[in-house]
C-alpha cells in the first residue's frame, strides 16, 4: 500500500543545477509572453498555433490554453489528450485541483503560476511541474516545465538543516517538514523522520498523510525491509547514509536512491536524492 502511495514522488535520476533551473524559469515565461501576445493579436486563431508543432513549443516548453469555465481550448503537448474537455475538477497525482487554482488565481490577479504533478512522456514518469499562467480576455493560456532534481550535496545540507530544527523544537520541525510549500521541500527533495522507539513516520515532506503510519514493513524493489537497516544505521552514532532500490510502478524501472540520515535524540531524520 506505502509504494502505491509513493507513486508520485519517483522520479528520474537526472539532477540540474540551480542554474539549469532558472533557465527553464526565464524559457517559460517567454514562451508565455510570446503567447500572449500572438494571441492578442490573433484572437482564437491563435489555438490552433498552440497546437501544432512549430513556434509555440521549444523542447518539452509548450502552450495550453482554457477557457474560463476550465474547457482545455488547446495544446502542444500531453494535454492535448484533454483538448474539449472541462478540467475544473481534473486532479493530478497527488490529488490537487490544479486547474481550479490557476483559473481562480487568473480571474483574481490576472496571473500567477502553479506547481502540480504530471506525467513527463519523455520518460514515462510523473514529475513536479510548474506553470506560469495568464489571462487574456476570457482566455487563459499557460507554460510549464518540469522541475529540477536534488544533488546530493543539497541532500546532505536539508538534512542538516532538518537535524537543527528537530534539536531547536521537535513539534514546529514536523510541522514544516510536513508543509508541502514549506522550507524542507527543496526541488524533489524533502525530509521525512521517523521514531526509533516504535518506527512510525513523525513526518513526511513527500506524503504528509503517511504520519503516523508504521514505516518497519516498507520494502525496497529488492523485497529488502530497509527502514529496519536505516535506524540501525544511526542507532549509535548521529549520522549515517544508506542505498536502496525503489521500483516506479508506473514504469517498472527501479531507481538507486542514496538518503542521509541523521538521529536527534530518539528521532531519525533523513532526505534522499535519485541517482
Amino acid at each position: 500500500m506505502l509504494s502505491k502511495l509513493l507513486i508520485p514522488l519517483l522520479l528520474s535520476a537526472l539532477l540540474l543545477s540551480p542554474a539549469a533551473h532558472a533557465g527553464r524559469d526565464d524559457d517559460a515565461r517567454a514562451l508565455l509572453a510570446k503567447a500572449v501576445t500572438h494571441y492578442k493579436d490573433k484572437k482564437d486563431l491563435a489555438l490552433a498555433a498552440f497546437s501544432r508543432q512549430g513556434e509555440f513549443i521549444k523542447g518539452e516548453l509548450y502552450v495550453y490554453a482554457l477557457d474560463s469555465k476550465g474547457v482545455v481550448l488547446a495544446s502542444g503537448g500531453s494535454s492535448s489528450t484533454l483538448i474539449d474537455r472541462n478540467v475544473i475538477d481534473f486532479k493530478d497525482a497527488d490529488g490537487k485541483a490544479f486547474f481550479r487554482e490557476m483559473l481562480e488565481t487568473a480571474q483574481a490577479k490576472g496571473a500567477g503560476s502553479v506547481e502540480y504533478r504530471w506525467l513527463n512522456r519523455k520518460d514515462g514518469k510523473i514529475e513536479r511541474k510548474v506553470a506560469f499562467f495568464e489571462k487574456v480576455g476570457d482566455r487563459v493560456l499557460a507554460v510549464g516545465y518540469y522541475l529540477p532534481h536534488g544533488s546530493p550535496a543539497q541532500a546532505s545540507a536539508l538534512a542538516d538543516k532538518a537535524a537543527a530544527a528537530v534539536k531547536e523544537d521537535p513539534s514546529k520541525a514536523f510541522a514544516a517538514f510536513n508543509d508541502l510549500n514549506g522550507r524542507f521541500v527543496e526541488d524533489d527533495l524533502y525530509v521525512f523522520a521517523i521514531g526509533l522507539d516504535d518506527g512510525r513516520f513523525r513526518a513526511h515532506g513527500g506524503l504528509p498523510r503517511l504520519v503516523g503510519t508504521g514505516a518497519l514493513t516498507l520494502k525496497d524493489a529488492d523485497g529488502k525491509e530497509f527502514i529496519r537497516d536505516m535506524l540501525a544505521r544511526v542507532k549509535d552514532k548521529e549520522q549515517g547514509e544508506i542505498e536502496y532500490a525503489w521500483r516506479n510502478t508506473v514504469t517498472g524501472k527501479v531507481f538507486k536512491k542514496h538518503t542521509y540520515l541523521r538521529r536527534v535524540g530518539n528521532v531519525v531524520v533523513g532526505v534522499g536524492y535519485y541517482q
